[in-house]
């Protein structure tokens, strides 16, 4: 597979309806389905970006959570329809961060949110450093619209 010389889209959402193996006898997702969820999301991202887990692997560039942080602010039910927004937050050297916000398709309502830091590392899980078209691609800097000063009256 060829990889990409840069990843260009930093956000993707991907819907998701919870099955009831997702849930406890209330129907409510059970929280330890949100991390599978998160990397689903992630997944899809770098699906969208023309990167799969499988080729990067291949290549000998192994993702590994180092740091994961969810906050839950509603319960998620059972066969509703979800959306999940993954967002590349931040690339580094060696590591890449993500952020993700779970809503309730109907409503908009936020459920959960969430937050991962994954280390890039070598398959004897060795940190190695990021492969260059991991980093998003740089949007051109716009300038600011100037400021036209109008003139006085007199002219």
């Amino acid at each position: 597979m060829e990889f990409p010389e840069k990843t260009t889209i930093n956000h993707h959402t991907i819907t998701i309806v919870p099955r009831y193996c997702e849930t406890d006898q209330a129907g409510v997702v059970h929280h330890t389905v949100y991390p599978i969820w998160f990397e689903m999301g992630r997944t899809e991202l770098l699906r969208v970006n023309g990167l799969a887990y499988s080729e990067l692997e291949k290549a000998g560039v192994y993702f590994v959570v180092a740091e994961l942080n969810i906050k839950y602010h509603r319960p998620a039910l059972y066969d509703e329809k979800l959306d999940l927004t993954t967002t590349c937050a931040k690339v580094s050297s060696a590591r890449v961060e993500h952020t993700y916000h779970l809503k309730r398709a109907s409503t908009g309502l936020l459920l959960a949110q969430g937050k991962s830091t994954l280390a890039c590392v070598d398959a004897d899980g060795k940190v190695r450093r990021m492969p260059e078209f991991m980093y998003p691609a740089k949007l051109e800097a716009k300038s600011p619209p100037r400021k036209i000063r109008s003139l006085p009256q007199e002219f």
